[in-house]
């Protein structure tokens, strides 16, 4: 174990989560945790922090510091060995706003860094997710299959159903988050800091997701528990925000269930230095918003509904933007199958991106609809029944601008499935497999398909049906009928 505290203490020194000065107390801290009473310091060669990390749960299993070896165990222990290196938040907010002075840029690329450092963003699992990116009608399209998240041992639920239920946090945004030691049904926190923002004069705070779905995905949320809403202050938090960090996006979730996120209790939006499809494609035709002739407007050539606005004053996008979601929230077309209630249950609401584009902001308005029948209890406006062997869950921010997450079981479904092409083997005499038969024949005779391109070509098959996924979503379909109609809720603006 002495070798084992002194090659984290020298990644702690290396990756200046610890001072010089700190070294003793924070060795001592170490020691109390695992029990030990001697200590020497020993010069050791670099190791990979996942390593060490590693190393140390299995010596806390094998003599009983912690009860399991559980991936869930080993996280609660490995998150508390690194809050113990883990400067407190006054020093990274002090470090942030140092580097802030400097430029926007320079103070996320420390704090992203730094939360790599810590091992609240698990760069070792992130590194596990599938990636690629496939061209399409509507641009490069990014398909991710999410490997980062590992899977509950049943050993592990069955402690989260035995703990006793906690209100504290309320949820997995909430700001007591910060340093918070988790238990087997919430995830330990003591390695994560949080930075404060102003937006609209409320109180925000930033971070980073520990999993990472794009580079620097990052969270803004509300100091208070309050549950989130599309509304003219949303429009303009995103857009002060990209004003604070012009090299960042961000956007949020709709405030409806199917077509909103998975935390609808929190008031928050997403983030991050990565430009999505949906940022790159273009006007597919402008319109003049009347009362508003010194903005841009028009509609993006995109599968899903877009008004995209651009002007160089914030209020005034706001105001824009404000007036074409309160148009939608009340606005109905039978012919169109828009709804904008039902029995009082209210179905249209919007989905807020923001950036800049050189030196003028960008919003796009993605239109959204949740209506449901007997034929769609999914919602019509949601990945039809035929692509949810690929994409059943709802299409959330992040499918909306064009990176898809699909689930971790496509990662073993893919392998399997093109080993049974390969060899001519029956899908439907496969009880996974056979979900994906109808797929597969509708594209395998376009191919010559071999051990080197079958890979390639399933991905690609697998981007199709995502951009498949997209137009479900969109109210207005790419159709001569479709775009009609969007042109209609364009002039009622």
């Amino acid at each position: 174990m002495n070798k084992l505290i002194n090659e984290l203490m020298a990644y702690g020194i290396r990756t200046h989560l610890v001072e010089e000065d700190d070294r003793i107390y924070v060795t001592n801290r170490l020691l109390e945790l695992f029990g030990l009473m001697e200590f020497t310091e020993e010069p050791v060669e670099e190791r990979d922090l996942a390593e060490i990390l590693r190393d140390m749960c299995k010596y806390a299993y094998e003599n009983g510091i912690i009860e399991d070896n559980t991936v869930t165990a080993t996280d609660l222990f490995d998150t508390k060995i690194m809050g113990l290196l883990t400067p407190p938040p006054s020093v990274v907010r002090k470090n942030f706003s140092e580097r802030y002075a400097q430029s926007s840029k320079a103070a996320t690329d420390y704090y992203y860094q730094f939360s790599k450092a810590t091992n609240y963003i698990r760069t070792e699992r992130i590194a596990k997710d599938e990636k690629w990116v496939t061209e399409t009608e509507y641009g490069p399209i990014d398909i991710t299959i999410n490997l980062s998240k590992p899977e509950k041992d049943p050993r592990d639920i069955a402690k989260a159903g035995q703990a006793k239920k906690s209100g504290y946090p309320s949820c997995l945004l909430c700001v007591e988050n910060e340093g918070y030691a988790g238990h087997f049904s919430h995830p330990a926190r003591q390695n994560h800091r949080v930075i404060p923002i102003t937006l609209d004069g409320q109180e925000y705070f930033l971070q980073y997701s520990p999993y990472v779905y794009y580079n620097e995905h990052c969270i803004i949320f509300n100091r208070q528990h309050t549950p989130m809403k599309i509304d003219r202050a949303v429009f303009k938090k995103i857009l002060e925000f990209v004003k604070l960090f012009p090299h960042y996006t961000a956007g949020s979730n709709a405030d409806l269930p199917i077509v909103g996120g998975s935390i609808l209790s929190h008031d928050h939006f997403q983030g991050g230095g990565y430009v999505f499809a949906m940022a790159k494609a273009p006007y597919d035709r402008v319109f003049t918003l009347p009362g508003y002739e010194d903005l841009t407007a028009g509609i993006v050539k995109w599968p899903m509904s877009v008004i995209r606005l651009r002007g160089k004053d914030i209020d005034r996008m706001t105001a824009a933007a404000d007036h074409i979601l309160s148009s939608w929230r009340g606005y109905t077309d039978e012919e169109s199958f828009v709804f904008s209630e039902t029995d009082g249950v209210p179905h249209n609401t919007i989905t807020p991106i923001a950036r800049m584009h050189e030196d003028m902001y960008e919003l796009d308005l993605v239109l959204r609809n949740n209506i449901t029948t007997p034929e769609c209890p999914w919602g019509v406006y949601h990945p039809s029944a035929d692509l949810h062997h690929i994409k059943k869950e709802n299409i959330g921010l992040i499918e909306v601008m064009g990176l898809a997450v699909l689930p971790a079981r496509l990662k073993k479904e893919m392998a399997e499935l093109e080993e049974y092409i390969l060899n001519h083997k029956d899908l439907r005499s496969n009880e996974t497999l056979e979900k994906h038969a109808d797929w597969v024949d509708e594209w395998i005779q376009n191919y010559e398909i071999n051990e080197t391109n079958i890979h390639a070509i399933v991905q690609q098959e697998i981007s199709k049906v995502f951009v498949k996924v997209l137009e479900c979503a969109g109210v207005y379909k790419r159709t001569e009928n479709g775009q009609k109609g969007f042109d209609r809720f364009i002039a009622s603006l």
